[in-house]
């Protein structure tokens, strides 16, 4: 449930008419903030809000893109650059050793593992995936974008799978996980 309401934002922009994207990327922009404040007010670190902090920013500039200039040629690429911010983001916190799953993760485990290697690379795996499978949606989207494709069936079946496929890898492979410590 946490990973669905941390894409939550990019759900959102992704249902929104294209048509309409400067009103998606609004949307989005509000729920990131509302999601964001939300979680702080639950108690919430700002490790485990990489993804809703980068979410808000990223929106925040899109919509001021899109409301300025409705016609920009960033509208055709506006699929493929969200997924390239979502890789961004998690490529960072990986690359400061923060990856973005952690916070998430300690959201539901008890705070006696959060310190624990096997708990810490399991996360540092799940990011990884997450990170590569955003960036090649990225350079999907790019591709269809490029064929004038950004906006159709294709490119929604390839976004649908940047989430899915990485969403399906974190559930089993933190179910491996766990059989894994409980045999031990």
């Amino acid at each position: 449930m946490s990973y669905l309401r941390t894409f939550l934002p990019w759900i959102v922009f992704a249902v929104i008419p294209s048509a309409q994207w400067q009103w998606g990327a609004l949307a989005a922009l509000v729920v990131a903030v509302a999601i964001t404040a939300q979680q702080r007010r639950e108690g919430a670190g700002f490790d485990a809000l990489i993804i809703e902090i980068g979410s808000a920013a990223f929106f925040a500039v899109l919509a001021a893109i899109a409301f300025a200039d409705p016609g920009s040629g960033v509208h055709a690429y506006s699929a493929a650059l969200s997924s390239g911010v979502l890789a961004l983001v998690a490529g960072v916190s990986l690359l400061l050793r923060k990856p973005f799953t952690l916070g998430i993760a300690k959201r539901g485990t008890p705070r006696e593992v959060w310190g624990l290697r096997p708990f810490v690379r399991a996360n540092t795996v799940i990011s990884s995936v997450w990170a590569g499978a955003f960036a090649l949606t990225a350079a999907a989207l790019a591709l269809l974008a490029h064929a004038g494709q950004g906006h159709s069936t294709a490119a929604t079946l390839v976004q649908a799978a940047g989430f899915v496929l990485p969403m399906l890898f974190t559930t089993r492979y933190v179910a491996a996980m766990q059989a894994k410590a409980g045999a031990r």
